[in-house]
């Protein structure tokens, strides 16, 4: 989904609003800053009374009390920057931890279509980096500008009472001076754009390479995950330098032009002196004043960089927050359903011109009953089931629970119905009891984990890991076995206590041995529950209610082994090759 380009200023606003909630530690920092900001003109302002009453005039008084206002003025200009900073550091860090929750927030309520159609590493980049530059633009930028607007706006307040004539000439250069900074700035958001989705390809290469780290090894791909890598960093270094070039000329171009103003001003300004128009003083005065006006130009200038990098990262941050989430139309609530599934004319297609991966299914499940899914791969198995739970809509047709429309049901009561073992087994890097417990860790005692695990055959196992139920069990399970983490999943699955089950492929790739205790897990997991079965060793579903062939999207057979082994269709034919490949393997 493209979604609206948002302009500088709409970015800026939004960033505002996320700080809404505290404008009073906002208002704190612009105060802090306009008052270092009116500071500033003090400094050239002692000037004049230093060297006309000090040096000339030789008054004792101002000889006297020049050097304490000196001291007071830097005591007070340390203490209103120590507090611009504070306050403007705790809005910065505070704004960050806001929209990364929020991020995330959206992030696991996003379609399934989106996580398939976005790299993971983009979605970590978004999240873990580019959300930092978002405080460039959204408090020290906008301190830069009001601290450096103010101490301007002081320091030419200063330059007019002095002499007007003069300043007057600081005014001609400033269109010249916008227009440049205005050229520099479309560029640099140009830039900064470009250099973000460089860096969420390094991330997405460096996600599946540490992922697939094995298949790398194995298969030789070093080499080519080098030449991908670099390709990535590569396009991210020449945005580097291109926004090094463009920052590089804009802040050396906008000093030329206030220098050749500076150099003008002060030829004017001796032939005064020369003609006793001004002070010694006064003139002093006024160049310091000149020279202060630098650095603050000069920050102005350069803040443009940091501006468009932080609007550059709203948008991807904003991009994110926009999209919909999870279309959540149902209204009706589910206490606990019965079981009964039926699918009514459903086909799918997961895109709008894309081919029809379900074609007019009608499939009817009674309470209880095991129902297995086989057929080649690619029939549809998976995202039959996958429509269940509403991963995804089906493109025509409806799919009913206990005889409700499953578009009607509020999709926690829809998936509170559901639980799902597969064979692609998912663990958190957290506890053994965490996991099995996993959405539901403060909600279930300790004889409830106990009684999940011995029924999932996961108890003897882990009473004997080191801290039993309390170990860490690593990045998705990898200090347990296969058969140890299908057997988590499993408890998990027991524990949830659901009236509809989904095993996707839950015993294969096992050993024979944690094959028989993942088998008598799932027996007692399947007790009283429908069952949706997706398999591709049909060993393990002669038992089944009812098996369902499947082939290009479609129903082809139903009925139970015996009945479809008799009948000499796809499945016999299906079956028959595995007992001959299994024998030839034997």
């Amino acid at each position: 989904m493209t979604l609206p380009t948002l302009s500088s200023a709409q970015l800026y606003l939004r960033l505002l609003q996320i700080a809404k909630p505290w404008w009073k530690m906002f208002a704190a920092s612009l105060v802090f800053t306009i008052l270092v900001a009116a500071t500033e003109p003090a400094l050239p302002a002692l000037m004049k009374p230093l060297l006309d009453g000090s040096f000339v005039e030789r008054d004792p008084l101002l000889m006297k009390l020049i050097p304490v206002a000196l001291v007071g003025l830097f005591l007070l200009r340390g203490l209103f920057t120590f507090g611009a900073n504070y306050a403007t550091s705790w809005l910065a860090t505070r704004v960050v931890l806001e929209l990364r929750n929020r991020m995330f927030a959206k992030l696991v309520t996003l379609p399934t279509r989106d996580f398939d159609n976005s790299p993971a590493g983009a979605l970590i980049a978004n999240i873990a980096y580019n959300v930092n530059s978002v405080t460039s633009a959204g408090t020290n930028v906008i301190t830069v500008v009001v601290r450096d607007s103010f101490t301007i706006l002081g320091l030419m307040g200063w330059l007019f009472y002095l002499n007007w004539q003069l300043t007057l000439i600081t005014l001609v250069m400033a269109p010249a001076i916008a227009i440049t900074v205005r050229y520099f700035t479309l560029r640099l958001r140009r830039m900064y754009r470009g250099a973000q989705e460089a860096m969420q390809d390094i991330t997405h290469v460096l996600g599946e390479t540490i992922e697939a780290h094995k298949v790398v090894k194995i298969f030789g791909g070093q080499d080519y995950e080098k030449r991908r890598f670099f390709d990535a960093t590569n396009r991210l270094r020449r945005f580097d330098i291109k926004q090094t070039v463009a920052s590089g000329l804009n802040v050396p171009l906008v000093q030329l032009l206030a220098a050749i103003a500076l150099a003008l001003i002060i030829y004017l300004a001796t032939m005064q002196a020369a003609q006793d128009k001004t002070t010694v003083g006064g003139f002093v005065s006024f160049i310091t004043a000149m020279l202060m006006l630098l650095a603050p130009i000069k920050r102005l200038t350069g803040v443009n960089e940091a501006l468009q990098r932080g609007l550059a990262a709203a948008e991807v941050v904003f991009g994110l927050l926009d999209r919909p989430g999870e279309k959540d139309t149902g209204t009706r609530t589910l206490d606990r359903a019965r079981g009964e599934v039926r699918y009514e004319h459903v086909s799918l297609r997961y895109e709008a011109d894309g081919p029809l991966v379900l074609d007019d299914v009608n499939l009817a499940i009674q309470p209880g009953e095991t129902v297995a899914l086989v057929g080649k791969s690619g029939s549809g198995k998976t995202s039959l089931v996958n429509l269940l739970p509403r991963f995804y809509e089906p493109t025509t047709g409806r799919i009913l629970i206990d005889g409700i429309d499953i578009a009607e049901i509020k999709l926690t009561d829809l998936r509170a119905q559901i639980a799902l073992v597969s064979q692609d087994v998912v663990l958190f890097n957290d506890t053994v009891a965490a996991n099995i417990a996993y959405g539901r860790l403060g909600q279930v005692s300790r004889a409830e984990l106990i009684a999940a695990a011995r029924a999932a055959h996961a108890l003897e196992f882990i009473e004997q890991m080191p801290e039993g139920f309390d170990t860490l069990v690593g990045e998705n399970g990898v200090k347990l076995s296969g058969g140890q983490r299908q057997r988590i999943a499993i408890a998990r699955a027991i524990l949830k206590n659901a009236p509809i089950l989904i095993l996707d492929e839950a015993t294969s790739a096992l050993d024979t041995e944690s094959e028989r205790h993942v088998q008598a897990a799932l027996e007692n997991l399947m007790q009283g529950r429908t069952t949706l079965v997706i398999a591709h060793r049909l060993s393990t579903i002669e038992g089944a209610d009812r098996i369902v062939v499947m082939d290009q999207g479609r129903i082809i057979e139903s009925g139970t082994h015996t009945n479809l082994l008799a009948a000499g269709g796809a499945y016999a034919r299906l079956y028959r090759l595995q007992f001959e490949m299994g024998a030839v393997s034997a």
